[in-house]
């Protein structure tokens, strides 16, 4: 059985990484998602909220399971059997960064490979970051993540100084 590890944040999770999972979830017999817990981005979303999120949009694949992780990738993924790490890439901007840190961790597990999946055309320019900035600003994000996270996201930003 081939299983593959698709990690990130998702604060929050948007359709682009819903797009990767989809498509990692048909080539793979298992796919873990894998939601760090060591991050050095200042979070809106809980671990817990954004596992939830997670495993509420991909119900329909029998084959994914959402997880938590901490320390090193490559460490998780031994821990699983996994010998594939997903990573999806938006732009060119992305595949240096990405190309870096798929050397490094076949660096220290050389056993496991990175196996890039380009973002569908229509998310290529959507980033949590990006979404986050813009749902504070009162944007329409609707066409970019879940209705259960776009939701999510009013309530947060409700209170802010951006919406007042």
């Amino acid at each position: 059985m081939k299983t593959a590890v698709y990690a990130g944040t998702f604060d929050p999770i948007t359709f682009g990484h819903l797009d990767v999972m989809a498509r990692a979830a048909k080539i793979f017999d298992r796919l873990i998602v894998a939601v760090s817990v060591d991050n050095y981005k200042e979070n809106v979303f809980s671990l817990q909220e954004r596992m939830n999120f997670i495993s509420e949009v991909t119900k329909e694949y029998p084959n994914l399971q959402v997880e938590s992780f901490t320390g090193l990738l490559v460490d998780f993924c031994l821990q699983k059997k996994a010998t594939v790490i997903i990573r999806g890439l938006r732009a060119v901007s992305d595949f240096e960064q990405e190309f870096q840190m798929a050397l490094m961790n076949r660096k220290v597990g050389a056993e496991i490979d990175t196996v890039f999946l380009m973002s569908a055309p229509e998310y290529l320019y959507i980033s949590s970051s990006l979404i986050k900035r813009y749902a504070a600003l009162g944007g329409k994000i609707s066409d970019m993540v879940p209705t259960a996270v776009e939701k999510a996201l009013q309530e947060k930003f409700a209170k802010t100084k951006f919406n007042s």
